[in-house]
């Protein structure tokens, strides 16, 4: 409902805080912004630390989880701008698994976020909220989050 998504507020809030505390660490984790590269240039030259946005889901799997205004090449985008607006920021996205993705497209996924220069990558289980969401497809295993962070430290996350 903001013309900015909300980026100046998110801005100010990271300015503020390192007005009272410099040495503190502060991630946002933020909407795309409706892909503008204004908005993701003004809260990545903020003073932010880690610049947060969830890619969600694998690209095939992107039309039935997300909201029908994001997509997959836009949060790469906002990823990859919010980069190249600030080299020295920390960017993070996270991907959950369990609804039908299969490897080859989780592993795509990876790649596709390291081409956009993401740094960290969180993996978690998803879980069903209510009776009028997406089931759960798979309970994935300890082993494949383990097989996950192996490839993705690969690939050059730092952390996975």
């Amino acid at each position: 409902d903001m013309p900015d998504g909300g980026a100046d507020h998110f801005a100010k809030t990271v300015q503020y805080l390192k007005v009272w505390n410099p040495k503190i660490l502060v991630e946002c984790l933020v909407s795309d912004f409706a892909g503008s590269e204004e908005s993701v240039e003004s809260l990545a030259t903020s003073g932010l630390d880690v610049y947060a946005h969830n890619i969600e889901t694998v690209e095939r799997l992107q039309p039935f989880v997300r909201d029908k205004r994001a997509n997959y090449k836009q949060s790469l985008q906002v990823l990859q701008h919010a980069k190249v607006a600030k080299p020295s920021l920390l960017t993070k996205t996270s991907i959950m698994l369990g609804l039908g993705e299969t490897e080859a497209e989780v592993v795509q996924t990876m790649r596709d976020l390291r081409g956009a220069d993401v740094d960290v990558l969180t993996l978690g289980q998803y879980l069903r909220p209510t009776a009028q969401h997406l089931a759960v497809e798979e309970f994935v295993t300890p082993e494949a989050f383990a097989h996950y962070q192996k490839i993705g430290e690969q690939l050059g996350f730092v952390y996975v």
